[in-house]
This record gives structure tokens, sequence and C-alpha cells, in this order.
């Protein structure tokens, strides 16, 4: 009787475990004002908004050893990390180093360095150095992955476009994808048609919404701070995103604010996240 009682808990637990919704975290580059002020103080802030997860984005003139001592005494775990593409192609055991030392489960590469248009030339390179880098990371027991950045979108003649390149080229169990839905809207995409049509391929997405109305941001990677707006606020379809993300196995958010005041603007983008069952 006392084991079938043990057992009842187990499930029980087990039950209301996977019934949590799933922790919000924030790209720290959204406070990357504060945190070139001050590290320490950023952290402080990072935590006074409710965050437990972050995903860095450089260490802000520290060590990983100082940045990730920081997290630590803030309550804070660093989940995943960016590292810039062309440090991994020269230095790419010493990100493995890095990451290690930040604890992070992921590494992500979120700008493949280019001149002009990202080319289906440029993808066939990447994707090929992309199966290098996972194949390093996975082997120290860090997942890897690229964010997207809406000039990989940009059509060629035949309608497919460097995107397709990375996605055909890469092995999925080496390399995935982290959604950025603001750059995939402003490539004149559709993040759930996407989520759909590769379904193996996301694991974790970069929230930020884009104003309603005319933008003409296109293939850039770029866009005016004006465009960026509080979440649930703009044109993205959050609850149909979260819906499917979720569905695919890409259930891993970071706030990204790019607004002209994160501080105030990442509250009320949490609000409305909660009302989707997603909270930090």
């Amino acid at each position: 009787m006392k084991s079938k009682f043990i057992a009842v808990l187990a499930l029980l637990s087990a039950s209301a475990f996977a019934a949590e919704p799933n922790p919000v975290g924030l790209q720290l580059w959204s406070l990357r004002h504060e945190m070139e002020a001050s590290v320490p103080d950023g952290m402080a802030l990072v935590r006074k908004l409710g965050f437990t997860n972050v995903e860095s984005a450089g260490t802000y003139k520290m060590t990983p050893q100082e940045f990730r001592a920081q997290a630590d005494a803030h309550g804070l775990k660093i989940v995943c990390g960016h590292f810039p593409y062309d440090r991994m192609l020269t230095d790419l055991d010493g990100v493995v180093a890095d990451a290690k030392t930040l604890g992070v489960s992921n590494v992500i590469v979120a700008w493949i360095p280019h001149k002009g248009d990202f080319t289906v030339d440029d993808a066939h390179v990447a994707a090929q150095n992309f199966n290098k880098f996972g194949a390093a990371l996975k082997a120290a027991g860090i997942g890897f992955g690229f964010h997207t950045h809406g000039y990989e979108f940009k059509p060629v003649a035949d309608g497919s476009s460097a995107y397709d390149v990375l996605l055909k080229e890469t092995d999925p169990k080496l390399v995935f994808v982290e959604m950025d839905v603001f750059w995939v809207v402003a490539a004149g995409q559709d993040p759930v048609a996407l989520l759909k049509k590769n379904p193996n391929r996301y694991k974790m997405f970069h929230v930020k919404d884009m104003r309603k109305g005319p933008i003409t941001v296109g293939y850039s990677g770029g866009a005016p701070v004006e465009d960026n707006v509080i979440v649930g606020q703009g044109r993205m379809d959050w609850p149909a995103i979260v819906a499917e993300g979720k569905s695919v196995g890409a259930d891993v958010f970071f706030v990204e604010d790019e607004t002209s005041d994160p501080v105030n603007n990442i509250p009320p983008s949490l609000t409305y996240l909660a009302t989707l069952g997603l909270k930090p």
C-alpha cells in the first residue's frame, strides 16, 4: 500500500510539474546600457523585473568567471549564450570553454557577417561551419543554434532563399533555430507557417513585438527603435505562435526588448505573456 501511495504522489507531482508554465527568460541585450554601466546593478535589475533565466550576449568587459559569479550572486541562471560567428571560426575551443564556465546549455550565433545581401553561397559556407560548431559543442554536452535576423529570407529567382539552404544543409541533430519573431515577420514570413513546415528545427524564441501599420524593414536586419512595441500591443499573433511553438517543442522563450524604454516596457510585456501561460 505504501509503495502505491508513493507512486500516486510521484504521478501527481509529475503532472503538476508538466502543467507549470514555461519560464520566460530575458535576453540581456535588452538591458545592455544598464549592464554596460554596471554589471552588478544590471543583474540586480534583471532579478527585480522577475527573471531567473537569462540569455547572455557578451560579458561586458568581465571574464566569463566573473560574469558567471555575478549571475550566481543574483540568483540568475545563464541558460543560453550568444557568441560571435567570427570567434567561433577562429577559437571554437575557447568558445566551448567559456560556454562551460558560464554554465549555458546552448550556444547561439546571432549574426552571420556578410557584405550586401546574404546570398545562397554565403549560406552554403555558413551551413558547413554550423555543422562543425554543433558537433564540437555537442561533444561538450552543449546545444548549438542560429538566430534568425531577417536577411536570410530574401528570395532568389526560384523563390527559395538562403534560409532554406541553412535548414537543408545543417544537421538537425547538431543545429537548431532560435526564431526571433520580430525579424521573421519583418522579412514577410509567417512564424506559425515556418514552425509547421519544419517542426523539428525550432527550439527557442526571441519574443518581441512590432508596431501595427506599414513598415519598411524588409531584409536589412535592422529596424528603427520605434518599430518595437510592448509585447501584445503589436501585430504578432502571440497565442497562435506560442501554441504552435509548444506543439513542436520550441518552448524556450526569451524576451528581447528593443524599445526605447525597456525597463518600463518589460513589465507590461510580462503581464501580457502571463495571459498565455508564460511567466518568468
